[in-house]
């Protein structure tokens, strides 16, 4: 039996498998590898309000290209019965690209025992989501029980369509149903995509914003001047009848 007291940490790593070394408190220090580290989602028979989380994806300038602030619950059904699982924000990863026409952000747990993924497009000067994919693998519901992951996406639609220039918001959230035995719970939510952070964009919003309204304001002038002067054409006629000889 080896005497881990009397082996330096580095001989230790060396010979024993599944050893690595940490610092503690200055020293190197020989721990054991484990899968302690891969969180598996446990589910719960009662529903809760779960954590907003922001979770975001930047391009190679570093401007956002994805924003998204939602509190998201998985919500299982077995034999009728539903289960649920919160996503912890702290536990998450973000992943996704930014590209000019499409975006993705992919929301995953240590382990991937837990996922959310959004691919985002853009259409003229609006954005939304084209597809929506999750899945979950919880710890068994019992003893005995067998390990079971849930999956499902949403294909072929237009969720959450928005200019792009705005965010969608929804304060009372969404539930989508992803496949028979798995619902998405998103509340609140909110999102926007395709470069809105940086100052740039503000002021393209801000320019786009002052030319519609200079629109509708030249729209509302012109329609007063056409109404000025058909009514200035009627009371002159009106005039000229009065005084016409019989």
């Amino acid at each position: 039996m080896l005497n881990a007291h009397r082996w330096p940490p580095i001989l230790l790593a060396a010979v024993i498998p599944c050893v690595f070394l940490q610092w503690t408190d200055g020293f190197l220090q020989p721990g054991l590898l484990s899968e302690a580290h891969i969180y598996q989602p446990i589910l719960n028979p009662n529903e809760s309000i779960p954590t907003q989380g922001s979770y975001a994806v930047k391009n190679y300038n570093g401007n956002s290209c994805v924003m998204v602030v939602m509190g998201v619950e998985y919500i299982i059904t077995e034999n009728k019965i539903n289960w649920y699982f919160s996503l912890d924000p702290s536990k998450v990863k973000v992943n996704g690209y930014c590209g000019k026409y499409v975006a993705n952000i992919s929301l995953t747990i240590p382990g991937d025992t837990a996922s959310l993924q959004f691919t985002i497009k853009k259409k003229f000067d609006k954005f939304y989501v084209s597809q929506l994919n999750a899945h979950l693998s919880p710890q068994p519901l019992c003893k005995g029980c067998i390990n079971k992951t849930y999956s499902g996406q949403i294909t072929s639609e237009m969720l959450f369509m928005t200019p792009v220039c705005e965010s969608f918001k929804c304060r009372s959230g969404r539930l989508l149903s992803v496949s028979p035995e798995m619902k998405i719970k998103m509340a609140p939510l909110q999102m926007q995509a395709f470069n809105f952070s940086d100052r740039e964009y503000d002021a393209v919003c801000l320019k786009k914003s002052k030319k519609i309204i200079g629109m509708v304001m030249g729209a509302v002038v012109m329609t007063l001047v056409f109404i000025i002067v058909l009514s200035f054409l009627f009371i002159r006629d009106r005039h000229r009848q009065g005084y016409e000889r019989m």
